[in-house]
């Protein structure tokens, strides 16, 4: 049985609508737009005189992924995750499963057609091949510019101006450390306020990402980390939603320009692998229960993970721009060859372009080398006051802009699909804080959770034209260590281990203080870091003295 959504007070009636086998969606009477999911405010006009309306139950595929990996129990592989735009707005689009034919069959601009599985008073919407109308392709929906409508700076003044970041540690890091996850995070940040020459009394503000969470992907927040140091913090931030993983770094340089704290204590802590080895093993109960939140919209159709989400994406990307896997590869191939010049990475055996194309897919057009390493790790940041900076042993570096602007949905597939979502909002927001422009950044830290979301960020972050990534990279030539661009160095979320952004500002970090021994940069002076799979995300440049 198929994981059932959970309905809310917003949703239910779209729901238990499909009884009569027709496709209904929210519609703003004011202006005619059909969007989804359900809202009580048209996203075009703002109207608030919305119904749920019926449709033709006609839509176009317009991103899918074949799924091989076994996620869950109902859903044996392989079976499609696709995104499909209604023939009435292709603004309107749902995730679901494309059924009655082959998964090989299905393709961007697939005509399709509802067809609804009951379950109890709910009925989940499935799509299949529209043979009336299978012989013309869909027409896909637009890319929409978003480069430049950033609202210009609110004050002559940047906050970035006010702080540095003055120290950096790193706990072991691997596959199934079997460790209590905040003993990885103790050690990280001790090795951090140590590395500022800083004593524990002198942190003065904590901030972290994501706070208590499950699954792996934290320590306890806040409350685990002061009870377990006994600090005295003025200032602490747990939050989940900010620009990316480093949003909580930002969110503490704002505290410190604003003269609220001098020294935040910045971590992240993941323990995924270790959590996964035991919910294998039976020693730890995974989560239950109807799906809530944006999985009441994905978990339906087998669709449990990012690898499913971006992986529509990138087949949208490479459907409109007329490209196949070998940005991808070169992407994947260049961090092997980091992590094998870093003692630190998980994954440090050469991997050629063969190898890419001979591994086994996890959902198309993802395999296994396209997808980052789940492991056991925390990193720590010290963000201090500029003017504490030069009292501290190493030479600080500098915050020359942030990029945290929301230009897009707040969603995986309901806005631009031509990229991984929130790459170009916070991108085209980063270089109205600065003069320097992209041809000024000597190395890139940028988020690979997937070898697609780096590509989104080059083509976001203005280092080549929207479809050009391939061009670009040149097999690989572009990213390497002494390239024009060289990319993720240490050997990024792909080989090194997903430490979930963090990672790469301690990448930066170690490339502008000259530290980074064995694959250091040449003369590294600017470096971008960007963090975020998704939405949202976030940006910021960082440059030494």
């Amino acid at each position: 049985m198929r994981p059932l959504p959970q309905p809310s007070l917003g949703s239910a009636e779209f729901w238990r609508s499909g009884a009569d086998g027709v496709l209904r969606v929210c519609r703003c009477d004011d202006c005619g737009r059909y969007f989804h999911p359900p809202m009580p405010v048209c996203p075009s006009c703002r109207g608030r005189s919305v119904t749920l309306s019926a449709t033709s139950g006609k839509a176009v595929v317009v991103g899918f992924s074949v799924n091989h990996q076994a996620w869950l129990p109902a859903f044996p592989p392989p079976y499609v995750v696709a995104v499909v735009a209604l023939t009435e707005d292709d603004r309107a689009r749902l995730t679901t499963n494309i059924v009655g034919c082959e998964p090989d069959e299905v393709h961007v601009g697939m005509r399709v057609r509802v067809r609804f599985e009951k379950h109890g008073e709910l009925y989940v919407p499935l799509f299949e091949p529209d043979r009336a109308a299978e012989a013309a392709r869909g027409p896909g929906p637009l890319p929409r510019e978003v480069r430049a409508t950033p609202r210009s700076m609110a004050s002559p003044r940047k906050f970035e101006d006010g702080v540095a970041l003055t120290g950096v540690g790193q706990s072991r890091v691997g596959r199934r450390l079997m460790v209590d996850p905040i003993s990885l995070t103790v050690e990280a940040t001790l090795a951090a306020v140590a590395d500022a020459g800083l004593e524990l009394d002198e942190v003065d503000g904590l901030s972290t990402y994501p706070g208590p969470v499950p699954g792996g992907l934290g320590e306890g927040g806040i409350t685990a980390l002061t009870e377990a140091l006994q600090l005295r913090p003025t200032w602490v931030n747990g939050a989940r939603e900010v620009p990316g993983q480093i949003g909580s770094i930002t969110a503490a340089m704002l505290a410190v320009a604003a003269g609220l704290c001098r020294h935040v204590l910045c971590y992240r802590t993941v323990w995924e692998s270790s959590h996964a080895a035991l919910v294998r093993s039976g020693r730890w109960a995974p989560e239950s229960g109807p799906a809530t939140g944006m999985f009441e919209w994905r978990a339906p159709f087998g669709a449990m993970s990012p690898a499913q989400w971006i992986a529509c994406n990138a087949s949208h990307y490479m459907h409109r721009y007329g490209v196949g896997r070998d940005a991808l590869a070169a992407i994947a191939v260049t961090a092997r060859a980091g992590a094998a010049r870093n003692p630190e990475a998980l994954y440090r055996e050469p991997l050629t372009t063969d190898d890419y194309y001979a591994a086994r897919m996890i959902t198309t057009p993802f395999g296994l080398y396209d997808c980052d390493v789940p492991c056991d790790g925390a990193v720590a940041v010290v963000v201090s006051a500029v003017e504490a900076a030069a009292d501290r042993p190493k030479p600080p570096v500098l915050v020359e802009a942030v990029g945290t602007a929301i230009l897009e949905r707040l969603s995986w597939d309901q806005d631009t699909l031509a990229h991984t979502p929130q790459s170009r909002g916070p991108s085209a927001h980063l270089w109205t804080r600065t003069d320097l422009r992209p041809a000024d950044v000597d190395v890139a830290l940028l988020y690979d959770g997937f070898t697609f979301n780096a590509l989104s960020w080059l083509e976001g972050l203005g280092f080549c034209r929207p479809g050009e990534a391939t061009d670009f990279i040149a097999g690989g030539g572009t990213i390497a260590l002494d390239g024009e661009l060289p990319l993720n160095p240490h050997g990024g979320q792909l080989s090194a281990g997903r430490l979930h952004g963090y990672g790469f500002v301690r990448e930066a970090m170690l490339q502008l203080r000259g530290e980074a021994h064995g694959r250091q940069v040449s003369g590294a002076r600017t470096a971008v870091v960007t963090s975020g799979g998704g939405v949202p995300s976030g940006a910021m440049l960082l440059r030494t003295v």
